[in-house]
């Protein structure tokens, strides 16, 4: 297993980002594509963890105006589940952020993949709220300096 990470839109490995996610949240959650593809996109940093050359998982990141990281679109193919892919980006992410003094790390979790979260140490920060017509919870881990 590897993880690569890109800024370049122009990479293969943003468009294996892109595959997984377009399967994951629009194919399979029918979050609609324009909602999917966002006012982020040409900001974040996206990771891509693959077997061989087979992307299995994906997560992107960008710098929240305070100098966190927002992780966003974290998918697994539906194949590869269950198998710690997702763990193993997010554990990924914060070491980079670790390295670079990142103090906290925030997401909008899917109310059905909170247990996930709270296990990697993120909590509960504020009220359910509705994205793509899917119950989230904004979590957040803050991380030591």
């Amino acid at each position: 297993m590897k993880i690569i990470s890109t800024r370049s839109l122009n990479s293969t490995i943003y468009q294996d980002s892109l595959k997984i996610r377009q399967k994951v949240f629009v194919q399979e959650q029918h979050v609609p594509n324009d909602l999917e593809i966002d006012e982020h996109e040409n900001d974040c940093c996206y990771y891509v963890l693959y077997n061989e050359k087979l992307p299995l998982a994906t997560a992107r990141t960008y710098v929240t105006s305070d100098g966190g990281w927002h992780i966003q679109r974290v998918a697994v193919l539906q194949p590869y589940r269950q198998q710690g892919y997702a763990r193993q980006v997010l554990k990924y992410i914060e070491q980079q952020a670790l390295k670079q003094q990142i103090p906290y790390l925030v997401l909008g979790a899917q109310d059905q993949a909170q247990g996930f979260y709270l296990k990697l140490g993120f909590k509960v920060n504020g009220p359910q709220y509705l994205d793509a017509g899917i119950k989230h919870h904004e979590m957040i881990k803050s991380l030591p300096k």
